[in-house]
């Protein structure tokens, strides 16, 4: 008998393990939780540490002993006074989110107008809670409502245009999961690159996509590979990355103070290691150099520098640089070929258009300081597969690669080039 007893305990032990979704007859209540198949991630109710908020709904790694979430459904809402919540999904395929009042305080609002019986949430192995009609059909899914965090297989739209996916947007500190000031996402003045914003300006600005497929990231403390892919979906510009089989947890976070992580768990040290981060270094930020100067991520110590033919416009670079002469527009003008570049935000994008037809557009512009030019036939879907970037005006925000990558930018000088190095390493542009 006591055997049997073991028997019983064990398969219940399992089948509470493996419950990965919820039912309209079956919700979630305070104590209970999900579990994915593969035991990778949990979602239940919390309450951050040091915090008296209130409780949230949300998913976290199931088998990290540091308890860190990935998303957070009620951030802005908490369950408050003690009240216990409950999630259920509703017989028009909606997750409610409520409190013991009755009030709802969190839903996906589907709009189904008439009953699926058979409709179900389930946390899939991935990390995304998705809801699914009888018939298999995702209805919704997390990974289009992001947190603060991007987990492997999730899509970071370039384009703000389309409305199945929102930024992600920062804790506002370490225990509260609330919206911050700093958001993430693509630009609204182009699909070709993702800005970090605090509030309404922007924090940090990644370069206007060139056409790169395919890009990789070797850790060799490690030893796995990320794999980053932008992706075609409908003339719509996706980011997506992947890590090699056997990698261990890995996710990419906008942190609290505005910094973008990308972060992997450290089984032997309990600890979350930090391989990517930005802005980095400091005179990475947006603009920090001011109009017509550069971050050097080059030099020992990274520091501001003018472009060819420019000179600090003042003592520091607050002002940034100016020219050194005058253009001529007259024919006269020359283009410097300035490689490995972070190329600069406010450019015009012009379509349908050769190399030579790019450089034309802006040597017969007397308003052009600047363009770039990338083939994009490798990532792009589209019967137009060149990228023609020019620029009218200040150059901000621009900066040179530690690593060796970025593109060639093609500077309009009116006399003799070279860089202006200023004489003094700023100290606040230390990594």
């Amino acid at each position: 008998m006591a055997a049997l007893h073991v028997v019983v305990l064990l398969s219940l032990i399992c089948i509470c393990r493996s419950d990965d979704r919820l039912t309209p007859a079956k919700p979630l209540s305070a104590g209970d939780k999900l579990v994915s198949s593969n035991g990778v991630f949990s979602l239940g109710f919390f309450s951050p540490t040091n915090s008296t908020a209130g409780s949230y709904i949300g998913i976290w790694y199931n088998n990290i002993p540091k308890r860190t979430y990935v998303w957070v459904a009620n951030r802005d809402k908490p369950i408050t006074n003690g009240s216990p919540g409950k999630l259920v999904v509703t017989n028009n395929s909606d997750l409610v989110l409520s409190d013991s009042q009755g009030r709802t305080l969190w839903t996906t609002m589907n709009n189904f107008t008439t009953g699926a019986t058979g409709t179900s949430a389930v946390l899939l192995d991935s990390g995304n809670l998705v809801i699914r009609s009888p018939n298999g059909t995702e209805i919704w899914q997390s990974f289009h409502y992001p947190t603060d965090t991007i987990l492997p297989g999730m899509q970071l739209p370039l384009s703000t245009d389309d409305d199945l996916y929102t930024r992600l947007v920062a804790w506002r500190g370490p225990d509260d999961p609330a919206t911050s000031n700093y958001s993430m996402g693509g630009d609204s003045s182009s699909d070709l690159q993702v800005v970090i914003w605090n509030g309404t300006r922007p924090y940090w600005r990644r370069a206007a996509w060139d056409g790169a497929l395919v890009t990789a990231l070797y850790q060799s403390s490690t030893g796995f590979i990320m794999t980053q892919t932008t992706v075609d979906i409908g003339g719509k510009f996706y980011l997506t990355f992947t890590v090699s089989a056997g990698s261990p947890s890995t996710r990419l976070i906008l942190h609290y103070t505005g910094m973008f992580q990308f972060l992997a768990w450290n089984s032997t040290s309990s600890s979350w290691n930090v391989f990517i981060e930005r802005p980095n270094p400091i005179c990475d930020r947006y603009a920090y150099c001011g109009p017509f100067g550069y971050c050097d991520a080059t030099e020992t110590v990274p520091k501001c520098n003018c472009l060819s033919g420019y000179e600090p416009d003042g003592v520091n670079f607050s002002r940034g640089c100016r020219r050194k002469g005058e253009l001529t527009c007259g024919g006269g003008d020359s283009f410097s070929t300035l490689s490995g570049m972070k190329t600069p935000d406010k450019f015009v994008y012009i379509r349908n258009r050769s190399f030579d037809q790019c450089e034309a557009d802006c040597r017969n512009n007397c308003s052009c300081t600047a363009y770039a030019f990338s083939n994009m036939k490798n990532g792009s879907t589209s019967s137009d597969q060149s990228r023609c970037l020019i620029w009218l005006g200040k150059l901000v925000d621009t900066g040179k690669f530690r690593d060796g990558s970025g593109e060639n930018l093609y500077l309009r000088l009116a006399s003799s080039t070279g860089i202006y190095i200023f004489p003094y390493a700023l100290m606040d542009c230390i990594v």
